[in-house]
């Protein structure tokens, strides 16, 4: 009997003009969890969707061994057909369609072209039972909210009854109880003899659950480690390639006056009628200050933040001041020109065009400030400038024409930083500015957000990450069921102190 249920050897993959994957090995073992770490933009979700089928056989080099045999993954479902099924970072559901349709997705229970819905409904009630979601299994997908799509997602794949489990950042959207439960199910399924294959940037996931770590770095494999035999510091030393001093670097800047104030913010629920997901909230944002807003996924945390900038307009209530006068801001031009910027937690949404370049990109926020001769556009000046930028946030790309949607997570989003950057509101929003970017990257996005208050930029951030919210943040806010339920000065601050208002 081989020794590995599943190997990868030599796999090579490239792009035009790129090469993703460079002779990267992978063994995994039946019933292990391996974890696999690297930057954005180091391969691992290339890797993932050749097992997948995603990119099928034929479109790489190397050999992907199943117990000792050689085999051909030509398209997903041929990889579905050895047990192999994958759990990505972007939710993938059909909104429209119900709980039930959703979980069993070509996986009905029923005789021929007829459906057992006695059984559907069942069985997803029992699904939705043990993952803690209160709702029917008739209910549809578009009322959950992310953490509890996510949850769905993976339990879609438990029930299919998998060999091999892909798990790529699936924490990204989930609550601390939520985690919670994914682990118990990861648990239950090495119990099983089910290996999985861990995807994630969080260090404290990869020693709590995963039995071996596999290290990727620009497309090739470092090593592999018990996890047992490996330290933090090594790990990141590895992945990045360098030594990181300091993982959450923080800039003392004296705080300033008041430059923004919101009072008596409401915004109605986005899919129940008659009830309001922030409910009549107020707040003020100093100059120089990194405002931290925490609480559970689904508080209103982050439509707090669409509605002053005007992304959320019907039906929201406010009152926005910037440096004491009263503004109007009825869509996100109006916000812009009052001075406030917008980095969204979903960035492949609303943070960046995927089909324009670096530089373009650069300057979306500001074309009516392009560098100009006479009529034209300097372009040149344009050039140096998206230049510049390009190489302070350390952008991993070819040239600042490179198109954004070939780029890894982590320099997307410093893609859309960078677009502020340009731009140089007065007050940022930043939304979950690190979810699902690698610690390298997450250093980098830190020491730039202290480098914007420290030039004078005002920055409220929404994050459901605590160690990241506690190191950089001067304040804190808590929001728990659309209401103000905490605020914590820097000395004040605590995971246990915010957890405890955030479940007021």
């Amino acid at each position: 009997m081989a020794e590995y249920l599943l190997e990868m050897k030599n796999v090579t993959k490239r792009f035009p003009g790129v090469l993703a994957l460079n002779q990267v090995m992978l063994q995994l073992k039946k019933g292990e969890i391996l974890g696999v770490c690297g930057e954005n933009g180091a391969g691992k979700s290339t890797l993932m969707k050749i097992l997948s089928g995603t990119y099928p056989f034929g479109t790489y080099e190397g050999e992907i061994l199943y117990e000792g045999k050689t085999i051909q993954l030509t398209d997903v479902a041929v990889a579905q057909k050895y047990g192999i099924e994958m759990i990505y970072q972007e939710i993938n559901m059909v909104l429209n369609s119900s709980i039930a349709e959703n979980l069993f997705l070509g996986n009905l229970p029923g005789k021929g072209n007829r459906v057992d819905f006695k059984s559907l409904y069942a069985k997803t009630q029992d699904i939705l039972d043990r993952v803690g979601i209160d709702a029917r299994p008739v209910d549809k997908v578009a009322k959950l909210n992310s953490g509890q799509m996510q949850m769905l997602a993976l339990m879609r794949a438990y029930i299919k009854e998998p060999r091999i489990l892909v798990l790529d950042e699936p924490t990204s959207a989930l609550t601390s109880s939520e985690v919670d439960q994914l682990m118990d199910i990861l648990n239950e399924l090495r119990d099983k003899g089910i290996s999985c294959i861990y995807i994630s940037h969080k260090m404290e996931e990869i020693y709590r659950i995963c039995d071996r770590v596999l290290v990727l770095r620009d497309g090739q494999t470092i090593d592999c480690h018990e996890i047992s035999q490996v330290n933090e510091e090594t790990l990141i030393e590895q992945m990045v390639g360098r030594k990181i001093e300091n993982l959450y670097p923080k800039e003392k800047v004296k705080i300033g006056k008041e430059v923004l104030r919101v009072e008596h913010l409401s915004v109605p629920h986005p899919t129940m009628k008659g009830k309001n997901i922030v409910d009549d909230i107020s707040f003020s944002l100093n100059k120089g200050e990194i405002l931290g807003i925490g609480g559970l996924v689904g508080a209103g945390r982050s439509e707090s933040l669409g509605a002053v900038f005007g992304q959320l307009s019907k039906g929201v209530k406010k009152d926005v001041y910037i440096e004491g006068k009263k503004v109007s801001i009825k869509n996100p031009s109006d916000a812009i020109a009052a001075g406030i910027g917008y980095v969204t937690e979903e960035r492949k949404l609303n943070g960046f065009v995927w089909m324009l370049s670096i530089r373009d990109n650069m300057y979306l926020a500001s074309l009516k400030e392009l560098p100009a001769k006479g009529i034209f556009v300097d372009a040149a000046e344009e050039n140096r400038q998206s230049q510049e930028i390009f190489n302070r946030l350390r952008i991993k790309a070819p040239s600042i024409h490179t198109i954004v949607n070939t780029l890894s997570g982590g320099n997307q989003q410093k893609v859309v930083l960078s677009k502020w950057l340009v731009k140089s509101p007065k007050i940022l929003f930043v939304d979950e500015p690190t979810k699902g970017v690698d610690v390298g990257a997450k250093a980098e996005i830190y020491a730039l957000m202290g480098e914007l208050v420290k030039s004078g930029i005002s920055i409220v951030m929404v994050s459901s990450d605590l160690p990241e919210l506690l190191a950089i943040s001067d304040r804190v806010l808590v929001i728990g069921s659309g209401k103000i339920t905490g605020e914590f000065n820097r000395n004040e601050m605590s995971e246990e102190a915010i957890m405890r208002a955030a479940i007021k």
